[in-house]
């Protein structure tokens, strides 16, 4: 059964008028195509908004009344406001019997967790493409297209020629042109303890700085810059013990006396 929509014809147009329908809360619209002229239309938002979040709006042959008149439309374009849940602008393109129809249709997947791939391989389902482009008569539309993983194993992919198409419809694909569906994939999980571990293995030998030990100085030969660095530290410690040690000596012969 198709979804039925109403409208009002559109007298205005423009900018400021658009402005206003939607201040008003209702949608600017319009419908084109088939053997008559352009209509402008209005439809009411809060409708139109709920219609939108159907799948099947979307896919589907629609019933659009204006003014008493009925016809069959397709949702061509919706235009949403950048960032409120508001229906910029809609339109629709009317369907003719003996035309066919190049659409997007949503896919379907089904028994993923019965394939092979998933229930005895450990593996997980990856959807690559969520629809598909057909061409068919207005008749022949499918709502959506089914896609089995039943016979999915792990490091397959199913490809969109591979797919059982509904009567009557065709890909609307080039010659060459054969993308993936859908595939089966381990996920892969790594624990802290690996990471450490990786953590480690990858810091090579080379990359520890060394400590060297300079070799004590042979007789008559002069010490090293480093090791006159140490010596000169070394004679500035024993000088701050000697002076430690004078004031102690000093206490003692006052003592004495």
């Amino acid at each position: 059964m198709a979804i039925e929509i109403s409208a009002r014809k559109r007298e205005t147009q423009g900018t400021n008028a658009a402005r206003r329908l939607r201040r008003k809360g209702l949608v600017p619209g319009i419908v084109y195509g088939g053997e008559q002229g352009a209509l402008n239309i209005e439809l009411d938002h809060q409708a139109l908004y709920l219609s939108l979040r159907n799948e099947r709006f979307h896919a589907s042959i629609l019933s659009l009344e204006v003014a008493g008149a009925k016809e069959q439309v397709l949702l061509r374009s919706v235009s949403m406001h950048p960032y409120k849940p508001q229906v910029q602008h809609v339109d629709f393109q009317r369907v003719l019997k003996n035309k066919k129809l190049h659409m997007k249709v949503p896919l379907h997947f089904v028994n993923a967790e019965l394939s092979l791939g998933v229930k005895e391989q450990g593996g997980v389902a990856s959807h690559v493409l969520n629809e598909l482009d057909i061409s068919c008569l207005p008749d022949d539309l499918p709502e959506f297209i089914e896609v089995d993983l039943t016979n999915l194993a792990v490091g397959k992919s199913l490809h969109v020629r591979e797919l059982a198409l509904p009567k009557g419809v065709e890909l609307a694909l080039k010659k060459d042109e054969d993308p993936v569906v859908a595939t089966v994939v381990v996920p892969t999980l790594i624990t802290e303890e690996e990471e450490a571990a990786a953590a480690a293995a990858a810091v090579a030998p080379s990359e520890i700085p060394a400590i060297e030990q300079a070799a004590e100085p042979k007789e008559g030969e002069a010490p090293a810059e480093g090791e006159k660095g140490a010596a000169a530290k070394g004679g500035d410690k024993a000088a701050a013990a000697k002076a430690a040690e004078k004031p102690a000596d000093k206490a003692d012969k006052k003592d004495k006396k």
